[in-house]
């Protein structure tokens, strides 16, 4: 039995903050951050030593921080092919469950591994008592095989919330030649990943859900984290991972649009709406032809816009 199918809520994720589960630290400050979505980590960031233990403290911390009501709760299991992986998702959520919004699997290489998760994920709410089908999944693909099968991996559940790219461990599995987890080699003139990217925003798009990208590791270098923000946000992604609270505000900032931008999709919008109740088909803002086509993209803007609280 799996969750009851229905429409999945649209998160606010911008930028989806990685705080390592060891750090009883970071756990702490995280309520406090400007993150859209901070989530809890099993996996890269906790030695196989500390995965117990980590698991512990996520669990005490979900049922003791109190998180702002529009910030996404979510924590990253160890993958499917682990020995972790069930205790880290039974426990967790037994425990902590109605205090999460989705739970994030790394290294999915099938539909199979949203489809285990899914069912075990129900099986807990209903000895639980927890509402069927609410916690949802976020799937990582970090492979050649997870980004073919992106596609079914997508719509392999209604609880599917969004798709994230993994740069390192892609990286690593493709032989691209580099050591910088979300950087760029040299010797290719344009973007190494643009296929990539298209193929996963795309495979969100026909899915009704999210895509995100993955970490830009040099928390350092501003520029470089601007130049590939940038990219993945004109390419259509949704938001982007931080690894160091420095990152935050560079990414909500080029994940949000400018007022100007904002005014002009309500703008535009509000044009439309007159032009179709006078009868017509189309209408003129600013010297620029609107119609239906014009009104989806405005749509989509002006709703970013306001999710980022613009108001007139």
């Amino acid at each position: 039995m799996s969750a009851a199918a229905g429409p999945r809520p649209t998160r606010p994720r911008r930028t989806c903050h990685s705080v390592p589960g060891s750090s009883e630290k970071f756990l702490a400050k995280a309520p406090t951050l400007a993150a859209d979505q901070v989530f809890f980590d099993l996996e890269d960031s906790v030695a196989r030593s500390e995965k117990a233990a980590a698991r512990a403290r996520i669990i005490e911390a979900l049922n003791t921080l109190e998180f702002p009501e529009d910030k996404t709760v979510v924590f990253r299991v160890n993958g499917t092919d682990t020995e972790f992986f069930y205790r880290d998702l039974i426990d967790v959520v037994e425990q902590a469950g109605d205090k999460l919004h989705a739970v994030m699997l790394p290294k999915v290489q099938t539909p199979g591994d949203i489809e285990m998760t899914d069912k075990l994920l129900t099986q807990i709410e209903m000895a639980r008592g927890f509402e069927l089908g609410r916690i949802g999944i976020e799937a990582q693909i970090e492979d050649a095989k997870g980004l073919i099968n992106v596609e079914a991996i997508t719509t392999a559940s209604p609880r599917m919330e969004t798709i994230i790219f993994g740069p390192g461990d892609y990286s690593a599995a493709i032989g691209i030649p580099i050591t910088q987890i979300g950087g760029k080699p040299d010797g290719y003139p344009g973007d190494h990943l643009n296929y990539l990217y298209t193929k996963l925003v795309v495979a969100a798009r026909a899915a009704g859900i999210q895509a995100i990208d993955g970490p830009y590791a040099a928390f350092k270098d501003e520029d470089g984290l601007r130049e590939r923000t940038r990219l993945v946000r004109a390419l259509g992604l949704d938001g982007k991972w931080s690894i160091h609270p420095a990152q935050i505000d560079v990414i909500n900032e080029i994940f949000t649009p400018t007022r100007e931008q904002w005014e002009k999709a309500e703008g535009m919008l509000a044009a439309y709406a007159d032009a179709v109740a006078a009868g017509a088909g189309a209408a003129i803002f600013e010297g620029e032809m609107v119609d239906e086509a014009n009104k989806k993209m405005a749509e989509r803007i002006a709703g970013q816009g306001r999710a980022a609280g613009y108001a007139a």
